[in-house]
């Protein structure tokens, strides 16, 4: 086999066994997730920053992550997910998905295939409303990702989104600093003692 065949077959390998372990039912019944008010999907489009996630298997060894997106004649979201493997100067990894966005959500609830046909989800549960942060949250609590236009984020503004991750039930202590090439505040997105 190939190098290259190899590499897709183990992404896609991985790729499903996170999707099974995405798609699995809760262990406990969970309040329904905030929502953002009416996204305006062409304003959403674009590249988007990872500042700090609870982090997938696919994310742990990730530096300067960016999900960028483009809106699809129709309708769906094409989403590339791209990062510098095991250090900022390691080689580029890319992957893509395909959002479905769900009617009636204002545009704030997805479902992200990753391998058909199999649908995850993803909501977006906070927007600044200059669609400069964005919180981006799943149901069942196990992933979550604080993302922003631009590489970096001030520490104030990392505390105030921690703090709505955490108003949102998830245990903000496994929130993760993700590192981004110019960002030279290594402050990390956990608080407390």
């Amino acid at each position: 086999m190939k190098k290259t065949q190899f590499g897709l077959a183990l992404a896609t390998g991985v790729a499903a066994a996170l999707l099974v372990a995405c798609t699995t039912a809760p262990e406990r019944e969970l309040p329904p997730l905030a929502l953002a008010g009416p996204v305006d999907l062409a304003r959403f489009m674009g590249d988007w920053h990872v500042i700090a996630a609870i982090p997938t298997v696919l994310e742990r060894d990730a530096h300067n992550p960016v999900e960028n997106y483009r809106l699809e004649p129709d309708g769906t979201v094409a989403t590339t997910f791209s990062f510098n493997k095991g250090g900022p100067d390691g080689a580029r990894a890319q992957y893509a998905s395909r959002g479905f966005v769900v009617e009636g959500t204002g545009n704030a609830v997805w479902e992200q295939q990753y391998v058909w046909p199999f649908r995850a989800d993803y909501r977006i549960s906070w927007l600044a409303p200059d669609y400069s942060t964005v919180v981006v949250a799943r149901a069942k609590r196990d992933y979550v990702w604080i993302m922003a236009r631009t590489p970096s984020m001030a520490a104030a503004d990392l505390a105030r989104l921690t703090d709505i991750v955490a108003a949102q039930g998830y245990d903000a202590g496994r929130l993760q600093r993700m590192p981004q090439a110019g960002d030279r505040d290594t402050t990390p997105a956990r608080r407390g003692p």
